[in-house]
């Protein structure tokens, strides 16, 4: 006689309401979410799914598997049953092979991506989310290290977490650079200003685009130190100016007479407070003609849901981790913020890189 699926042993035990209904087993996969990635990551990790890639559609038992790997028999039936549950693999009789979706988890660059930065950044912090959202404090950082917000720590973030943050970081921005830069080029920017330089990959970018522009990095002195290393190395700092700033002082102006501003992925790390500010000061730094350019991926401009629900779910981590007030914004509230602080929205592109948007702002009459 075959086992009962889950869903029938989920509701026969269910108040009558209930049963029957989906929305219970959907509400049991949130309950158990967090046991489902622990167990799908070791299987990945621990080369369990890469040994059962290798065994094609055959599959393998327990037994095989643990001739070939460093978990017990006991471990390694622990992990599969629970990627049974998420479909990450598939059973028939005593084998376990691969589905699609763990196909996805073992050779998909994005998932890995993900699973490594939601693990190593994000999961002991999350556990204080709740205290974060109610002080709107990184409370969770201190899983971390000791600093007021992510920013002022990520060249001491302990590995693996420091890599982690990195990659998410550049594997979502990055994408979009090339794309962007004909955009922001097209009206010739001799200076241009990239606020939250990061590591000066932009502005990299910007500098072997036109030998003509001089750009002027803003960010906090630990992150300009390592952009100069990224722009000495590539023997352009010399048409580059580092200027430290707190962006948290708003009245610390930013340096005038810009053709451009630049903003990527740079926003979603402050309040609307906070944002309110900065634009206001972008305003104020424009030459004239010039414009404002942000970067970002905004969850209610995206052409897939799967895109949307990744964004939505990033917000968690700027709570409990990053600032403690900033979040993955929609492109209303970035508009509305602009347009109350000098600036009007005069161009919007979308679908740049994996799943940006590209804003252009000019400075009201």
């Amino acid at each position: 006689m075959p086992a009962p699926d889950f869903l029938t042993t989920l509701t026969e035990f269910a108040p009558a309401r209930l049963r029957g209904l989906p929305a219970r087993f959907e509400a049991q996969k949130i309950a158990f979410g967090p046991v489902v990635f622990q167990c799908v990551r070791v299987a990945w990790k621990s080369g369990l799914l890469a040994l059962l890639d290798a065994a094609g559609k055959a599959g393998a038992s327990v037994e095989a598997l643990a001739a070939q790997n460093s978990l017990s028999e006991y471990a390694i039936s622990v992990v599969l049953e629970t990627a049974l549950s998420a479909g990450v693999v598939r059973r028939e009789g005593e084998h376990y092979s691969l589905t699609r979706i763990g196909d996805n988890v073992l050779h998909d660059e994005m998932t890995q991506i993900n699973i490594d930065y939601v693990h190593d950044v994000c999961y002991q912090g999350l556990f204080a989310l709740e205290a974060s959202l109610r002080e709107e404090k990184p409370l969770g950082l201190k899983a971390l290290g000791d600093w007021p917000t992510v920013y002022e720590g990520l060249p001491e973030l302990p590995e693996p977490a420091r890599a982690s943050w990195f990659k998410f970081d550049h594997y979502y921005s990055d994408s979009a650079f090339a794309q962007a830069l004909p955009h922001v080029f097209a009206r010739k920017p001799r200076r241009l200003m990239d606020i939250g330089a990061n590591t000066g990959k932009w502005s990299l970018h910007c500098l072997r685009h036109d030998p003509e522009v001089r750009l002027t990095l803003l960010d906090l002195p630990v992150q300009l130190a390592q952009a100069r290393v990224t722009l000495e190395n590539a023997g352009l700092l010399p048409r580059a100016d580092l200027h430290p700033i707190d962006i948290l002082d708003f009245d610390a102006p930013f340096p005038a007479g810009m053709d451009a501003v630049w903003m990527s992925q740079f926003l979603t790390c402050f309040s609307l407070t906070a944002i309110g500010h900065i634009f206001r000061r972008a305003a104020e730094c424009l030459a004239p003609g010039g414009s404002v350019w942000v970067l970002d991926t905004f969850w209610d401009r995206q052409r897939h849901d799967i895109a949307s629900y990744c964004l939505i779910n990033t917000s968690p981590y700027f709570t409990a981790i990053a600032s403690g007030n900033s979040k993955m914004y929609e492109s209303s509230a970035i508009v509305a913020s602009a347009e109350a602080h000098g600036l009007r929205l005069a161009e919007t592109v979308d679908d740049l890189g994996i799943s940006h948007s590209l804003l252009r702002f000019e400075r009201t009459a």
